[in-house]
């Protein structure tokens, strides 16, 4: 008899846990924000971070779109507490799942959004910096504008949707992507040499290839923030809007553009930016033969062979990315 309600112990013990077990999977499936409407919500996948225990441990998540937005991944940055600054952990799980999306041909374009509310990134996590050596910060920020040279070189258009702060770090990351849309009431800012830095991710690269010089080095010098509607009008962002109640205006922008690009050649469009982003570091001589490579490696595709048989046929191409 005692073996016996040993045994139902045990078993009681197992099915508590299981439930336990359970009700967490859940949680973590259904982990998206409130504001996000149900036909949203069933569009996405949300894949998750299997090594980490703690849930709260996930600071940076991907979701793959589905139905029509097939081919729209977005990386969500769900670092609440710290304003998705940049530690030590958010940078890793970033580097992660962005060399995970590398290669990944089905993906057509990446959002960079932000679930924490009011803010797209507050940059540098100025608590973990405070603990490190001379050595040990040169190395991480080393670390850092690695993380942003790889943002950069991911092979699909990638979209920063800033509906918050983004400053320091935060703005570099956005200016690592290739198309930012903004909300008016975002505020941008390489505020660097306010705290006795200079931008060392990359923007002091990045920002006055998409500002301008003579802008780039006032906004740097003064350690200025400007909004969405000036960021617009200074050409650091693509498409401004006016701020939702759901907080959420950049990011409706930007998977409005996203949606612009999907029907688009998935390959011909890679082949443009890299022969973008390749030509503009040469002289124009150079960017031609880059160009003309680029060109070379569209011409045996079956995209383009639909391409050209949808216009004679008068229909909408059906792109493979082959």
């Amino acid at each position: 008899m005692t073996g016996f309600r040993r045994l139902a112990a045990g078993v009681s013990s197992f099915s508590q846990n299981l439930t336990k077990l359970s009700g967490l999977l859940s949680a973590r499936q259904c982990s998206l924000p409130d504001h996000m409407g149900a036909l949203h919500r069933n569009k996405c996948f949300v894949r998750g971070f299997s090594a980490v225990p703690n849930r709260d441990a996930v600071e940076v998540d991907v979701s793959r779109l589905e139905g029509e937005d097939q081919g729209i991944v977005e990386v969500l940055m769900r670092r609440e507490r710290a304003r998705n600054s940049l530690g030590h952990v958010f940078v890793a799980q970033m580097r992660e799942l962005v060399s995970g999306l590398h290669h990944d041909t089905a993906v057509r374009v990446v959002i960079f959004r932000s679930l924490v509310p009011g803010v797209f990134c507050a940059g540098a996590d100025l608590k973990e910096r405070a603990q490190m050596s001379n050595s040990e910060a040169e190395q991480f920020v080393h670390g850092l504008r690695s993380l942003m040279n790889e943002i950069a070189g991911l092979p699909m258009p990638t979209i920063a949707a800033v509906d918050g702060f983004a400053l320091g770090g935060g703005l570099e990351l956005a200016l690592a992507c290739d198309l930012r849309t903004a909300a008016y009431t975002a505020q941008m800012g390489l505020i660097e040499t306010t705290r006795g830095l200079l931008p060392g991710a990359g923007g002091s690269q990045r920002l006055p290839r998409a500002v301008g010089f003579a802008v780039a080095k006032e906004l740097i010098f003064t350690g200025r923030r400007v909004g969405g509607e000036q960021a617009l009008h200074l050409g650091l962002v693509n498409r401004a809007v006016p701020q939702n109640q759901s907080g959420d205006a950049a990011h409706r922008a930007a998977l409005n553009l996203a949606q612009e690009i999907l029907p688009q050649a998935p390959f011909a469009v890679r082949m443009a930016k890299e022969a973008m982003n390749r030509g503009i570091e040469v002289d124009v001589a150079s960017g031609m033969a880059i160009e003309g490579m680029c060109y070379a490696r569209v011409i045996p595709t079956q995209d383009r062979k639909e391409g050209m048989a949808a216009f004679i046929e008068k229909r909408q191409p059906r792109y493979t990315g082959e």
